[in-house]
């Protein structure tokens, strides 16, 4: 159960993605949640900085998926200079919703990826769909309540998984630059 919550990959942000690598694994898509993933999560529209990155994405080929636990406003505005699938009220760790995204953007748990920042929701979700799970460091300390109730368990998974990966530096398959 508890490797289910730790993540194939951790990045230090988005910016370090091992892009290379992961098209190795034939990744095509990579599904993002938004709120201290892309931007913090009382940031309405993405950065230039964050903006950039998924441009960069997208060059490399990577079709890009916006899905979020958020509302259809929020979700809306952020995406209106991204122009990425988008989906809001998601249902993470549920996975009906990723299952929606993957198949309007042709691909499959295979050949897609999910990208964020939490334990409890992104990794676990990308798991229950049989998808590479990767965990990127929070941008910033500002949390929704129910974020904040997470965050303490989520260290001490978190804290066992750096352990593990000490221990076992190549059990993933994938060395990442950016991360701990």
């Amino acid at each position: 159960m508890l490797k289910k919550l730790y993540p194939d990959i951790y990045v230090k942000s988005i910016e370090y993605l091992p892009l290379k690598e992961l098209k190795k694994r034939g990744i095509k898509a990579l599904v993002f949640d938004i709120d201290n993933t892309i931007a913090p999560y009382d940031v309405a529209e993405p950065d230039d900085w964050a903006f950039g990155v998924l441009d960069h994405i997208r060059e490399e080929g990577f079709k890009i998926c916006l899905l979020s636990n958020n509302n259809e406003n929020r979700i809306k505005i952020f995406n209106r200079k991204i122009g990425a699938y988008a989906y809001w009220k998601a249902g993470k760790p549920g996975i009906k919703m990723l299952q929606t995204a993957m198949a309007d953007m042709g691909t499959d748990s295979l050949s897609t990826a999910m990208v964020g920042d939490q334990v409890f929701t992104d990794v676990w979700c990308g798991h229950n769909a049989g998808m590479l799970s990767i965990m990127t460091a929070p941008i910033c300390n500002r949390d929704q309540l129910i974020t904040k109730v997470k965050r303490p368990p989520e260290k001490i998974i978190m804290a066992m998984y750096f352990r593990y990966r000490r221990k076992h530096p190549d059990a993933y398959g994938i060395r990442v630059s950016g991360g701990k």
